[in-house]
């Protein structure tokens, strides 16, 4: 058939070096996109992930009460350099389970970040942020100077302190309440000279009928729904 060796008409004619298909860059020209991807699948751009400011907060996690829990969880922080500023460990109404309160200063990726690293621990049974009206509290030890005595008193008692040792050199004062109201402790005591501090950290549990995270059983949930029968509650207490 004549028809079968003409050329198609819908078929260009192609110059020596010259592409087929869509204008535009060869795929090793073209540029590659950077930064990590979300749990969307959406490319985050590094820039306006770099901008974000970091902000504290507390992650309570439940815990097996077993040895090396506390190695696992402080080697977490260690090896992915997230910057925790206290961490506190106690018990709970279970003897088999422990709590760890965790202060941390990072920016919202971050503390994403620190939220999936905890949950995929072994002894870790349940991670939780806490919200901003959970309850907060630290306790400190301050030595100081006792060569103004009366004047230490007096700072002591405008914070609530307690005395727990004196000698004619030295006090120690005892304070308790949040971040804030210790830090305004330490820095009027500086006046009289502060030999040491020692800080606990800071512990919090959730206000309200609200579970500081998942109950290690139905007595721990039941003691905490009995203690607070409304779950109507003032905003946090930060004197």
């Amino acid at each position: 058939m004549s028809g079968e060796n003409e050329p198609n008409d819908r078929t260009e004619p192609t110059e020596p070096g010259h592409r087929r298909g869509l204008d535009g860059p060869a795929p090793e020209e073209r540029p590659t996109p950077a930064g990590r991807r979300n749990e969307q699948g959406i490319r985050i751009d590094p820039e306006v992930e770099a901008k974000q400011e970091p902000r504290r907060t507390v992650i309570s996690t439940l815990v097996e009460h077993e040895p090396g829990v506390l190695s696992d969880v402080s080697g977490l922080f260690s090896r992915r350099q997230f910057n925790i500023e206290s961490l506190t460990v106690g018990p709970t109404t279970d003897d088999d389970r422990a709590r760890i309160t965790l202060v941390v200063e990072e920016p919202d990726p971050g503390i994403d970040q620190i939220k999936k690293q905890l949950r995929k621990l072994i002894p870790v049974i349940s991670v939780r942020e806490l919200e901003s009206d959970a309850m907060r509290r630290e306790l400190a030890l301050v030595k100081i100077d006792a060569d103004r005595p009366s004047e230490v008193a007096a700072v002591a008692d405008m914070y609530d302190g307690k005395t727990v040792d004196s000698c004619p050199e030295t006090a120690t004062i005892e304070i308790t309440g949040s971040r804030q109201k210790i830090d305004a402790a330490i820095e009027t005591f500086e006046q009289f000279g502060i030999r040491e501090i020692d800080r606990t950290g800071t512990t919090a549990l959730a206000r309200g009928t609200q579970s500081t995270a998942a109950p290690a059983s139905t007595t721990e949930s039941t003691a905490e729904a009995a203690s607070h029968p409304q779950n109507q509650y003032a905003p946090a207490d930060d004197d």
